[in-house]
C-alpha cells in the first residue's frame, strides 16, 4: 500500500504539472481553508530532497498562490462587509479586528498565516473593515512569503533527513508544522487568557468602596 502511494507521489512530483497544482491549491486555500495547502507544499519540499521538483520554484509559486488567494478573501470580506456585520457575535468579531489593527497593524496578518483558518478569517476582516488595500498588499507579501518558505523548508528538511523513505520525510515534516501550529495556538490562548482581567466579586467591591469612604472620613477629620 506504501509503496503503491510512494509510486503516485512520484509520479505525480516530478509532472511539470506539480507547479499548477502547488499554486492553485495555496490560491483556494485563502478563501477557502479546507483546501490543505499547507500539505502539498509540505510534500513538494520532501521530494525536492530528492531532486524534483525544484524546491526554490515550489516556494515561489506557493507564495504567489497564496498572496492571490488572500486578496481574493480581502475582495470577498470588502465586498460582503453588510453580511458579514450581521449578528452580535459578527460585530463582536469586527470590533475585535478593529482593536487588533489598531494595536498591532499588518502584523497581525503575518501571525494569522501560521494560525490554521486564522488566515482566512483576518484577510475576510481586513476587507470587511476597510483596510487600505496599499498596507495590506505588502504585509500579505511577507506573510505569504514567510510561509511558502516555513513550508517548503519544513518538507525539504524532512526529506534530507530521510532521503531512501520518503513516507518517513512526510510524516517528520507534518510533526513538525503541527507541532508548530498547536503551539503557536497554546501561546496565542495563553496570552489572551493573561490579557483578561479577573472579575471583580462583590465582596471586593464592598471593600473597595469602604475604603474610599474611610479615606474620605480621614480626610475630613
Amino acid at each position: 500500500m506504501s509503496q503503491a502511494l510512494l509510486d503516485l507521489l512520484n509520479n505525480v512530483m516530478t509532472s511539470p504539472w506539480v507547479y499548477l497544482a502547488v499554486f492553485a491549491l495555496a490560491a483556494v486555500d485563502g478563501f477557502f481553508p479546507a483546501v490543505p495547502s499547507e500539505t502539498a507544499v509540505i510534500t513538494a519540499g520532501v521530494f525536492a530532497a530528492t531532486g524534483k521538483p525544484n524546491l526554490a520554484l515550489v516556494i515561489l509559486v506557493a507564495a504567489l498562490g497564496a498572496f492571490a488567494g488572500d486578496h481574493i478573501s480581502y475582495l470577498i470580506g470588502r465586498h460582503s462587509v453588510g453580511r458579514l456585520r450581521r449578528g452580535r457575535r459578527a460585530g463582536a468579531a469586527f470590533d475585535w479586528a478593529s482593536n487588533a489593527l489598531a494595536e498591532r497593524g499588518g502584523m497581525v496578518l503575518v501571525i494569522a498565516r501560521y494560525i490554521p483558518g486564522g488566515r482566512t478569517a483576518v484577510t475576510l476582516t481586513m476587507g470587511g473593515v476597510r483596510y487600505p488595500l496599499r498596507s495590506f498588499t505588502p504585509f500579505d507579501a511577507l506573510a505569504a512569503g514567510s510561509w511558502a518558505l516555513y513550508s517548503g523548508l519544513v518538507g525539504y528538511l524532512g526529506g534530507m533527513a530521510f532521503e531512501n523513505d520518503p513516507i518517513k520525510g512526510l510524516l517528520l515534516g507534518f510533526t513538525v508544522a503541527v507541532t508548530i501550529a498547536v503551539t503557536t495556538e497554546i501561546v496565542r490562548h495563553v496570552r489572551r487568557r493573561r490579557a483578561v482581567p479577573p472579575p471583580v466579586t462583590g465582596t471586593s467591591s464592598r471593600d473597595s468602596l469602604a475604603q474610599v469612604s474611610g479615606a474620605r472620613d480621614d480626610q475630613a477629620d
